[in-house]
């Protein structure tokens, strides 16, 4: 059984944190078992997971976070005032793409993907914590290697990277000329109407 003050000691320090969290740093600092905290968080998952509350809780892999519910966007921006970030261009989708699918990898990686240089695509989609840093390969200048971040989760609304939806393979690729035109409009649609929103 749960503490009756465990509940509303986590949903205050999650609110305080304001950013993602893992589970094992909650119950260190909590000193409590990761199972009760397991719990507690699923409790609180289920509080916040009907229609009067604003806010939910989200599961970014092993990270949690209080984060208000889509919905409420518009309402939130109006008060505060906060200026829409500048959508992302074609170039910075398909970097985070590649990143997303093969990471960890190296910039000279995604370049050779892409044939372009993308130092500038990089430093913008690390400027937006959407990718970071991961570390350092043991090879001659041992050069960067970069991953997908909990922001990056968060606004795609994917609980984890298992959430991503699979790469078609080249059989499905090659169909009909026919089929490929059909396909090409309908993926045009969907880009034009991700970069409205």
């Amino acid at each position: 059984m749960l503490d009756k003050q465990l509940l509303p000691c986590l949903e205050a320090v999650l609110f305080a944190v304001g950013e993602p969290i893992e589970i094992e740093r909650l119950a260190q600092a909590l000193q409590e078992d990761e199972t009760v905290i397991d719990q507690a968080l699923q409790k609180l998952h289920d509080k916040y997971n009907n229609d009067e509350c604003g806010i939910c809780l989200l599961k970014l892999d092993n990270k949690y976070q209080i984060c208000t519910k889509k919905q409420y966007a518009d309402s939130i921006r109006a008060v505060i005032e906060v200026k829409k970030n500048a959508p992302l261009s074609q170039a910075a989708f398909e970097v985070l793409a590649i990143i997303a699918y093969n990471q960890p990898v190296t910039k000279s990686f995604v370049e050779q993907v892409r044939g372009v240089d993308c130092s500038g695509v990089i430093a913008n989609l690390c400027q937006k914590s959407l990718i970071e840093e991961k570390g350092r390969l043991e090879l001659p200048g041992r050069p960067l290697i970069y991953g997908t971040t909990s922001d990056f989760l968060r606004c795609f609304s994917l609980t984890s990277l298992s959430d991503l939806p699979p790469v078609p393979q080249k059989n499905e690729a090659s169909g009909s000329k026919n089929d490929e035109n059909n396909s090409a409009d309908s993926k045009l649609t969907v880009d034009e109407n991700e970069n409205i929103e």
